[in-house]
């Protein structure tokens, strides 16, 4: 939903009663992972998708539908490989989606929720999706913050309430969305009741040093991603907001000085870009970023500038395991020249390290497409997630 949140928010505040269609698990090869959402209002407008278009047409009367009942409602949409074409669900895959009616009597948290999405603060719904204990539950959530949490789940749910507050704030901190299950009273060893449990954790940050014309592509792409990018450079002629609109903030301050007093904030999802290939600027911020948690460190440059860069880092005291954790020349191989296409290689080089992919053109490689884990090397735990 983070995706659709402005349509959302501007529904909610309207006071007007819309559908949310919510991708809640998946099998093989689906359009979209679970999180994916799509809103219908009262009148047939959408905002979002759930499949790419496969499943679209069949959601979106379920939607209708939904809103004139006021009733939420579970769907499974998947078919074989062989048959999937004839209905439109040309991924062969399985998605499992669930419906509901939203207004403010349904759901008088979710100005909250949003609030606290914009605002980077980390926040959970889970939502009831499956009860067929008849305490017809289907529908009820709760919103589950690191510190208190909100929401009722009908007679007798105390017990499911303690246990699901629990494990809803384990799968925030690791910002895993997705299916839980208990028995009809919160029992962990049961399975009949289904909870989705969607997270919002802070979108994660790119910080790009180096205010120049790439970066500004690099900083625009970034944020299409879904990261919170930062842009800094110590040259206040080129750091400016206008040349940097995308961007989130923009900093004036040598790179190194910045990132040695934001440290703390860097963790195992953060992406750090040096594209000043100036060894004044990208010796000492590289150093610096050796030394944090960083999820991905890459450096523009040459062949040449690279190898001169490595010896500088060396002289530096840079050890040879740190220098393993640097991306540099910086992206894959594309053929990029210009910036927009060079930002599109850093992009895909962010994917391929995060998944594991080989890289390679997908008419050479058999398998899956969609990957579920890092193949063949995992990546530190959470890099580059963005909960939709």
């Amino acid at each position: 939903m983070r995706d659709i949140r402005a349509a959302v928010s501007r529904l909610y505040a309207s006071g007007e009663t819309f559908a949310l269609a919510t991708v809640i698990d998946t099998d093989k090869s689906a359009p979209r992972g679970p999180g994916a959402a799509m809103l219908v209002s009262a009148s047939g407008e959408v905002t979002g998708s759930v499949s790419g278009g496969c499943v679209e047409g069949a959601v979106y009367e379920e939607a209708l539908e939904a809103i004139r009942t006021g009733e939420p409602v579970r769907r499974t949409y998947g078919y074989s490989d062989e048959e999937a074409f004839s209905v439109g669900l040309t991924c062969g895959g399985t998605l499992h989606m669930f419906v509901e009616p939203i207004s403010r009597d349904t759901f008088p948290q979710l100005g909250s929720v949003i609030g606290a999405v914009d605002e980077h603060q980390p926040v959970a719904v889970a939502t009831v999706v499956a009860d067929p204990s008849g305490a017809d539950r289907v529908g009820m959530r709760r919103v589950v913050w690191p510190t208190h949490a909100e929401g009722d789940l009908g007679a007798g749910g105390g017990r499911l309430a303690d246990a699901l507050d629990d494990d809803v704030r384990g799968m925030l901190a690791q910002g895993s969305t997705g299916v839980l299950r208990y028995g009809a009273d919160g029992q962990r060893r049961g399975d009949e009741l289904e909870v989705f449990v969607q997270s919002f954790t802070p979108a994660p940050r790119m910080l790009v040093f180096g205010a120049i014309d790439f970066a500004a592509a690099v900083a625009d792409l970034g944020t299409y991603l879904g990261y919170r990018v930062t842009v800094c450079d110590a040259r206040p002629v080129f750091a400016t907001r206008k040349r940097f609109p995308t961007a989130e903030e923009v900093v004036v301050k040598w790179p190194h000085v910045f990132l040695d007093e934001i440290a703390d904030q860097v963790d195992e999802r953060t992406v750090v870009c040096v594209l000043t290939h100036d060894p004044k600027f990208d010796v000492p911020v590289i150093k610096a970023a050796l030394a944090t948690r960083a999820g991905y460190i890459g450096a523009m440059g040459s062949r040449r500038t690279h190898e001169d860069r490595l010896d500088r880092l060396r002289e530096a005291g840079v050890g040879e395991e740190q220098l393993e954790r640097l991306h540099s020349p910086i992206g894959l191989d594309l053929g990029a020249r210009t910036p927009e296409e060079t930002a599109v290689s850093i992009a895909a080089e962010l994917v391929q390290v995060r998944w594991g992919g080989s890289g390679r053109a997908l008419r050479e490689t058999s398998g899956r497409i969609h990957r579920e884990t890092p193949d063949p090397e995992p990546v530190p735990a959470g890099f580059g997630h963005v909960q939709k």
